[in-house]
């Protein structure tokens, strides 16, 4: 069966990683769905990526090696790996262990996730949100999966993975500067030493939501690196999913909504914040004012 010009083996192989990912999600939503818990959504989502991009790594030449009936675990050393493989698949597993720690260590110190406040309270709407995570981890880690799925004999790295990492390096160092800038800002009003309501300082002056930006922006590196090797078949666009899906969720699905909803509902009627809100894009600063004031 082929798949947008994808060949029958790839599709199947295709198939399989997907669906580790959703029976991945389902095993926690199994245990947080009745309990009514958001407490491991985060950690099973980073951990959905790990899995999911090392599954990816290895599938091909475990089912291999099993076939043949030559399964040992000189078939899990990375030598029978193309460097392409093991570039794009570190670096979703380092953006995902960096996210994955930062989240889950939040939730631990705050005690709960105020977007879960109501969903959680509907096993229907719960459900929903779990399989939407396995659809996120399925679409973003899409570069990473078509790269590992093909055979190991690729063309040796050039410029458009270089071009791919650098967009990496660049997005995932914008968010770990806004995280750490948001988390000195809570630690220092925590300490007394100012008393702003919210940050408005540092990334968070071009961005009421940088570390969105930088998120963004770094989903659109593994592409251009999967391009390379890729057969010119419609699916070799299936990669573009990842950095519009990664956008789509955080600035109309469960990034910005709930949080600018939030920012309304406690400053709304703050003279400071309005002028922040309509002075400051929502997530990109778009020149000539583009994507100022209140979110939609």
């Amino acid at each position: 069966m082929t798949f947008l010009g994808l060949h029958p083996g790839t599709v199947s192989r295709l198939g399989g990683v997907v669906g580790f990912a959703f029976g991945f999600q389902a095993l926690f939503a199994a245990h947080a769905i009745p309990n009514k818990t958001e407490k491991y959504f985060d950690l099973a989502g980073s951990l959905g990526f790990i899995t999911t991009a090392l599954f990816s790594f290895y599938y091909p030449t475990v089912r291999t090696a099993y076939s043949a009936g030559r399964l040992s675990l000189a078939t899990f050393h990375p030598r029978s790996h193309h460097p392409r493989q093991i570039l794009i698949t570190a670096l979703y597993l380092l953006w995902a262990g960096r996210l994955g720690s930062f989240l889950f260590q939040r939730i631990k110190k705050s005690g709960k996730d105020s977007r879960f406040d109501e969903i959680k309270q509907s096993p229907a709407a719960f459900s929903g949100a779990w399989l939407g995570q396995a659809a996120w981890v399925s679409a973003v880690t899409l570069p990473a999966i078509l790269v590992n799925l093909l055979p190991a004999a690729q063309p040796a790295l050039g410029i458009r993975d270089l071009i791919g990492a650098g967009i990496w390096m660049s997005g995932i160092g914008f968010e770990i500067i806004a995280d750490r800038q948001k988390s000195a800002w809570r630690q220092d009003k925590n300490d007394k030493k100012h008393d702003e309501q919210f940050i408005s300082s540092g990334l968070w002056s071009l961005s009421r939501h940088p570390n969105y930006v930088g998120e963004a922006f770094l989903q659109a590196g593994p592409p251009l690196m999967a391009l390379t090797v890729l057969p010119p078949t419609p699916g070799r666009y299936l990669v573009w999913v990842s950095p519009i899906f990664t956008y789509l969720l955080l600035r109309y699905g469960s990034g910005v909504p709930p949080l600018e909803k939030s920012g309304e509902k406690k400053w709304g009627k703050d003279p400071a914040y309005r002028k922040y809100v309509e002075d400051t894009s929502v997530m990109f600063p778009w020149p000539g004012g583009l994507g100022k004031g209140k979110a939609a």
